[in-house]
């Protein structure tokens, strides 16, 4: 059954971005969109929504101050350019808040954030009954890495350089066996030196994937499967 979702937002480009963003999980419906919360108030009495992706600054009504008026509120992420409404947001139990612009590995935390509050069926990349995260040996240290934040893993001779967020993890592995650690995890081998967070991904061809302003190749017995893999999702 899939989840049913209201854009409200006074940017046109805004709801096409989160629009685009839902397509990929299959799990997600847009029912409507609205550029203003006073014409959301029609749609959310005409019929049941699950979550709600709600601006704060409009014309003629805060995106706060619906939420306040709301008797049975739904599910909400709050979608804003300001930082200063968060505690406020959060006060009024939001499940997250998001600040514009939204990237998609953002959106995927509060989409994550939501299905695990909702007990909601999760879309296949993230089901796992495993802990979403590794460990990765450097030297004698061992780090703990949520696998969320992986953009991508690269083979270089003995070992795996695993490129995260916020730094790159050396380790003394093979990336055959770091992609049946991920398994079931969503990530994806395009290359038999690379292997990819789909998450993380901002465009692709068939000849390579790009990953913020990294560009990757596609090996040619990888290219079938990405563009399945893409497809699916």
């Amino acid at each position: 059954m899939k989840i049913r979702c209201v854009l409200i937002d006074d940017e046109p480009l805004a709801i096409q971005l989160l629009q685009k963003h839902l397509a990929q999980l299959d799990v997600f419906e847009v029912v409507a969109t609205s550029n203003n919360a006073l014409n959301a108030l029609e749609i959310l009495n005409r019929q049941p929504v699950d979550l709600l992706f709600l601006d704060i600054k409009m014309p003629q009504l805060s995106g706060l101050d619906f939420l306040k008026n709301l008797r049975n509120p739904p599910k909400t992420i709050l979608t804003t350019a300001y930082r200063e409404f968060a505690l406020e947001g959060f006060e009024l139990g939001v499940i997250d808040y998001l600040l514009k612009p939204i990237t998609f590995d953002r959106f995927f935390k509060a989409i994550e954030r939501y299905l695990s509050a909702g007990n909601q069926p999760m879309p296949e990349i993230l089901s796992s009954s495993e802990p979403q995260f590794i460990y990765l040996k450097t030297g004698h240290r061992f780090f703990k890495v949520d696998t969320l934040d992986i953009l991508y893993a690269e083979s270089l001779k003995d070992y795996v350089h695993v490129h995260t967020r916020e730094t790159v993890i050396i380790s003394k592995y093979k990336i055959s066996d770091l992609e049946s650690e991920l398994k079931g995890k969503g990530f994806l081998r395009i290359h038999r030196s690379f292997l990819i967070n789909p998450v993380h991904v901002t465009a692709f061809t068939a000849n390579d994937v790009e990953i913020g302003k990294v560009e990757l190749p596609v090996g040619d017995t990888y290219k079938q499967i990405l563009s399945t893999a893409f497809r699916n999702r």
